[in-house]
């Protein structure tokens, strides 16, 4: 059956709203919670409604005051379930996972509590918290069905998530989500190269291969090159423009990977990859599988294979027992991997971890000073590696709300192919989200770049149809679920261009 055959033939049930929390493996799961709702017959609630009839949180563990966050959420709802008989909540996603019965018993007017692996009985869930007239707290502790064969409605027409594997083999001593998400499983190469063929079939024009460790993918099926693989099976994938990945381990990265980025013309000259610190020794605290050199030597390789790659990292300060002299090292691998840019963030303590449990835990004065310099470099290094492409050609894919003062400025955003983000002067004629602009740039900002003049070129692109399609459908159309890895199946919906992940790579 069609997304459209199932649309007509479910009746509506009332409106959903999806929150969500975390890192791009949570964003992506909650495209599967709304394609499940809207096969269930929910429409999704429009922006300005005072509440949906059934609210979900897809929730994070590893964020700092996760819990205090989402009950302070639940606690903003209370009062207008009270006020709204049949009004229904759900929580899931890492916390839930994790804190399972406790959610309940600090907030009794959820109706339903559900984890990591079974995303796909939400709409039975909430059926039978309605029927029963009581919480339903259901938590799998392993996967019951690969995440990609459920419903999913995706965000964007012109970008998509593909999942490679869910769950992660590593035991970093700071992350509990390998406990929240189980360990690793992947995706048969022709379910993966299935669904990416459906989304180009449909008007996607650029996705992104996600996982918790995604260039490990093939350790579950026995095959150390399997990801270089795939990189490869996507270039010869017919409009399909851009391939980007995320977030890779350094313990995995290896030169087949490398040469295939180098060697595969529509995977994009970009990449995210994970430091957490740049002292071997708190490296080894922290259970990563590389030291400093290690991590140099692949940054290395990846400029002299791809000379043009912007790279992007991910950095924890303040673990614990990181002197002064391990602050320094980190400070020293910023300063020769030049990164365009850095997430960065103040270690704190998540119950459940190792780490949380060390002794010499830093200061939070000290952790603030030492970040505060860290940001205060990554500034530096982002502006001065931004001024480089002042006066470079760059295609860009336009995209769709990235740009929070176009409207005053009459501009417009885009991606260039190392995920830069570009403001452009809107051209004369019409350009839709998924179309590419060719542009000359003419300033650069630590975390944007500018192309004030005319437009060279505009090229119309079928992506672009597929967004001009999706907003001139009417709102039932619009919101139609997709089935993903069937390549018979939907009308699929992707995402915007994926940032720094939630610091576990």
């Amino acid at each position: 059956m069609s997304s459209s055959d199932r649309s007509q033939a479910v009746d509506v049930k009332g409106t959903y709203e999806v929150r969500t929390f975390g890192c791009q493996m949570n964003v992506h799961d909650s495209e599967r919670m709304a394609g499940l709702l809207e096969d269930a017959g929910y429409v999704r609630a429009p922006q300005d409604a005072d509440a949906a009839d059934v609210v979900v949180f897809n929730t994070c563990a590893v964020r700092e005051n996760a819990d205090n966050r989402l009950y302070g959420n639940l606690g903003q709802l209370a009062p207008k379930k009270a006020a709204r008989p049949g009004m229904q909540i759900a929580v899931g996603g890492c916390l839930a996972q994790k804190d399972r019965d406790t959610i309940v018993k600090k907030a009794p007017w959820v109706d339903v509590v559900f984890g990591t692996h079974n995303v796909g009985k939400l709409p039975v869930l909430l059926e039978r918290a309605r029927l029963q007239s009581e919480a339903q707290v259901e938590i799998a502790e392993s996967l019951e069905a690969f995440p990609s064969t459920l419903p999913t409605r995706r965000e964007s027409a012109y970008a998509a998530w593909v999942s490679v594997s869910v769950g992660c083999n590593n035991t970093c001593t700071f992350c509990i989500v390998p406990q929240l998400r189980g360990k690793e499983k992947d995706r048969r190469p022709g379910d993966i190269l299935a669904e990416i063929e459906t989304l180009v079939d449909e008007g996607v024009s650029e996705i992104t291969l996600l996982g918790q460790n995604v260039n490990a993918y093939g350790s579950d099926i026995g095959d150390r090159e399997a990801f270089s693989k795939l990189l490869r099976a996507c270039g010869r994938i017919e409009g399909l423009e851009r391939v980007r990945f995320t977030s890779p381990h350094p313990r995995d990265f290896t030169d087949d990977v490398i040469a295939a980025m180098a060697e595969t013309p529509n995977v994009m000259p970009q990449l995210h990859m994970p430091l957490q610190s740049g002292s071997s020794r708190v490296l080894k605290a922290m259970r990563r599988s590389y030291r400093q050199e290690r991590f140099l030597g692949i940054i290395e390789k990846v400029r002299a294979a791809i000379p043009e790659a912007a790279l992007s990292t991910d950095i924890i300060v303040g673990f614990p027992g990181e002197t002064e002299e391990d602050f320094a090292e980190t400070l020293h691998v910023v300063r020769e991997a030049r990164f365009a840019q850095a997430f960065t963030f103040q270690y704190s303590k998540r119950p459940g971890t190792p780490a949380a449990e060390m002794p010499d835990q830093i200061p939070k004065q000290v952790v603030q000073e030492r970040y505060e310099r860290l940001v205060a470099l990554q500034e530096e290094i982002s502006w001065e590696e931004n001024k480089k492409q002042v006066g470079r050609t760059l295609e860009l894919m336009v995209a769709e709300g990235e740009g929070r003062k176009d409207d005053a400025t009459r501009r417009l955003s885009g991606r260039a192919p190392d995920n830069r983000l570009v403001h452009f002067t809107r051209p004369d004629e019409p350009v839709r989200p998924g179309d590419v602009v060719t542009v000359d740039i003419t300033y650069a900002a630590p975390h944007h770049l500018l192309a004030e003049g005319p437009a060279k070129a505009v090229r119309r692109t079928r992506a672009g149809d597929a967004w001009e399609r999706r907003t001139a459908a009417p709102q039932e159309e619009q919101g139609k679920g997709v089935m993903l890895g069937l390549p018979t199946v939907g009308a699929p919906e992707p995402l915007p261009a994926a940032t720094g992940g939630c610091g576990l790579g």
